[in-house]
This record gives C-alpha cells, structure tokens and sequence, in this order.
C-alpha cells in the first residue's frame, strides 16, 4: 500500500538550526534552494568560482562558497550537480569534508542504486526526488501550490534520517502535493523507464515519425507540425489535470473514437515487448554501465545523436513557426 505524507504529517523542525548545502545550481539545485532560503532555512551554494551557476547565483543574492568550504559547513549536503560528475565530486570534494553524522541528499538515486557513490556508514543517505523540473518546482511554491516529490532513506545512522528528508520536502514545497515513501532502486528504475519509453524517447520519437507520415504523404510540413507536435500540450494538459478520462471527455467523439481504434496499432505487442526489454537494460545496469563508458570516454556519440536530433526538420519547421506566435515570444521574455 502506498504511504504518502503531506504538510500535517511532518516535523517541520527537523531542518530547524541545521546548514544546508547546495552543491551545484543548475535546475534542480537552484529551485530547490530557493524555495529552501523562502521557507526559512539556512542554506549555502557550494560551488566552482568562477563558472556560470557562481555567477547567476550572485545576481540572484547569493554569497557562493566553495564545495568544500560549503560542505564543512553543512548538516545536509545536497548533490545537485549532474549524475555523471556527482562520482568525482563526492569522492575528491565531498567526502573528505563531510562532518560525521551529517546527511547526503540526493534527487534521484542513479549514483546510490548502481554504485558509483558510496557514504560512510556514520552518515545519512536520503533522496528527496521533485516529479519535476526545478523550474516548475520554484513556480509552483511561489504559487502557493508544489510538485509531489519521492522520498526514500538508504542509510539512517542518527535514526532520523526520514524526518530530516520529509522536512526537506516540506521546505520546498512537495508536501503540498503529496511525498510518497519510494526506495533508491524503484525510483531510480521507474524514473528512468518513464524517461526513455514514454516522457523523452518514446514521445519524441512518437511526434517525428508522425511529422516525416505526413510529410511524406504530401502535407504541409506546418500542417503536420501542429498536428503531432504544437498540440501535444493541449492534450497533455487535460491528462495531467485529469487523467485520461478528462481527455476523452474534452476531446470530440471523432477524436475519442479514433484514439480506442488507432492506438493500439501504433503501441503493439512488439512495442510492449520492446519496452520489456529497455526496463529489463535498465534494472540488470546495462543502460547505467553503457551511460558510465560513455560519459567517461567524452560523450562523443551522446554528443553526436543529440546533433542529429535538433538538426532533424521539424525542428526548423517550429522554429520558424514559433517566430509567429507574438503570445508565446511575451511568455519567454
């Protein structure tokens, strides 16, 4: 059965006179931090002098320290900065500078789940996983509202690692929505299923090959980018506002109809299988060794794809198209 804690479930004082550390202010890290500094929390931004994130983090009203000046400081250390550099600074920055009986904190748990990090055992591991980019994780606090977040404990050596972690998550938010009590391996494998077979990599590939159908059928290459692309979100948003029987109660009959009959062409049993096999790679680490060799050895075939990705068509076709859309220029500026 599902355990799930909101804002009158939790100790809100369990952050109380503790030091947080950001280490890293990209999306996830900045949100989060924010919405941290808002709630009341005495938190520092731990990161590299000089760079962009220090910078931005300036204009923003921050006094950045250092990673390890940062991590002396801190009661919790939050790893923020991508998976594929959270091994080397942990191992060369953090971890030399972590005081005992502190807590590392995690958004996902790709680096606990498969290994590549590993915490003494005198302190504490936790994950406080938004369902979000840390951008709608900001917008959503500042609204009143918040993204529903995960929340798991690998390592609980003050005996309160659970409380430290939900307190987290009420301080940015989630507990508004709702924290659902998840561990390390199942968020990591569901995230990472959901990435690649239905949210990025099945979605993506879903609105191209529909985009080159058409075109290659003779349409407007315009005429098939709203079709498969532009008016994506209008259907997103009734699922996420409703689930699926809102959308078929706001799309027409035609549409509804040609969903029930049509959809189960497209995701086949080949489909389902093939689906299988991505979470089988993912749960046995196969996708985690081959994304490791691959960072490892310069990511230059995940720089290589991701050309050829933004240099497909559709993607000059709404680019040219999105030039018209004065509301959608006055939403970006």
């Amino acid at each position: 059965m599902t355990t799930m804690f909101f804002e009158s479930d939790i100790n809100t004082q369990a952050l109380e006179n503790l030091c947080v550390a950001m280490i890293g202010y990209g999306s996830q890290g900045r949100g989060q931090a924010m919405n941290l500094r808002d709630s009341g929390i005495n938190v520092v931004l731990g990161l590299r002098e000089g760079g962009k994130s220090w910078e931005q983090a300036v204009s923003e009203g921050w006094t950045p320290l250092s990673m390890e000046e940062a991590t002396q400081k801190a009661d919790v250390v939050c790893m923020m900065c991508p998976d594929m550099a959270q091994p080397k600074v942990y191992r060369d920055i953090v971890a030399p500078n972590l005081k005992p009986g502190s807590t590392v904190l995690f958004s996902h748990g790709f680096c606990i789940h498969y290994g590549a990090i590993t915490v003494n055992p005198e302190n504490n591991v936790v994950m406080l996983a938004p369902k979000g980019p840390g951008g709608m994780v900001r917008r959503q606090y500042e609204e009143g509202s918040g993204v529903p977040g995960l929340v798991a404990v690998h390592q609980d050596a003050t005996g309160n690692a659970m409380d430290i972690a939900l307190s987290y998550g009420w301080a940015i938010g989630a507990a508004r929505a709702g924290i659902i009590k998840t561990t390390f391996p199942e968020e990591t494998e569901t995230d990472l299923f959901g990435e690649q077979a239905v949210l990025c990599g099945g979605l993506t590939e879903l609105i191209t090959a529909g985009w080159e159908t058409l075109v290659e059928a003779g349409y407007q290459p315009d005429v098939a980018y709203f079709e498969c692309l532009h008016e994506v979100k209008l259907i997103v948003d009734l699922i996420y506002e409703g689930g699926i029987a809102r959308m078929h109660e706001f799309i027409s009959d035609t549409a509804a109809y040609g969903d029930l009959v049509s959809g189960k062409r497209i995701i086949t049993d080949e489909t389902r299988a093939n689906m299988k096999a991505v979470l089988k790679d993912i749960q046995d680490g196969t996708f985690a060794k081959q994304w490791q060799e691959e960072a490892a050895s310069g990511s230059k075939n995940f720089k290589r794809m991701m050309e050829e990705d933004i240099a497909h068509p559709i993607e000059a076709t709404g680019q040219a198209l999105r030039k018209q859309f004065s509301w959608l220029q006055q939403n970006q500026s």
